[in-house]
């Protein structure tokens, strides 16, 4: 079994406006989902990131498809205008960084571009992968190949991956033993 990621104050023993300011962002651009956490109830499951983020998690699987539909766009795109203009959240400009997507060559952002606008028209938000352990090529390899997909296996996939963004994002938060 994988350790746990064990956050240095329980999460459950914050108050409502505390633990929305310090996981709100965990799934970008979503504070809705924290508010719905608290709201439902903390236990002791959220003492780790691996708790919390199975908490979370159930708050967006039970959002139901329009809220899901939004977080997902709430998204920006990998390489895309956000990222040029310096618009992103810290957070996905860190994960960005870190995969090599700001280090593009004329021709891979040129292909990031046509992917993004080609994903967007085919199934309405944009391409979503969590880039943690991947190089920015292997990135447009997976991309080429989700973009063939149908709609259903593609909202199934981006949610996964946004599940995975807010898992890695809490564990990075628990690392960081501090509280705001």
């Amino acid at each position: 079994m994988p350790s746990m990621t064990a956050f240095a104050t329980s999460p459950a023993t914050l108050d409502r406006d505390t633990f929305v300011a310090r996981f709100g962002g965990v799934y970008e651009r979503s504070p809705w989902i924290a508010e719905c956490a608290f709201d439902a109830g903390l236990t002791a499951e959220a003492d780790s990131a691996e708790g919390l983020s199975g908490l979370l998690r159930a708050q967006v699987e039970a959002g139901g498809a329009d809220r899901q539909l939004a977080l997902l766009r709430s998204h920006p795109d990998l390489a895309g205008k956000l990222a040029v203009a310096d618009e992103l959240t810290a957070a996905s400009a860190a994960e960005q960084e870190g995969a090599g997507l700001a280090a593009c060559t004329a021709d891979e952002f040129e292909r990031f571009q046509t992917l993004n606008a080609a994903y967007k028209e085919r199934f309405g938000f944009p391409f979503i992968v969590a880039v943690a352990g991947y190089h920015r090529t292997e990135i447009l390899e997976i991309f080429g190949r989700r973009v063939g997909n149908d709609r259903d296996t593609e909202l199934r996939e981006a949610l996964e991956q946004v599940h995975r963004i807010a898992l890695l994002r809490l564990q990075n938060l628990a690392r960081e033993k501090e509280h705001p």
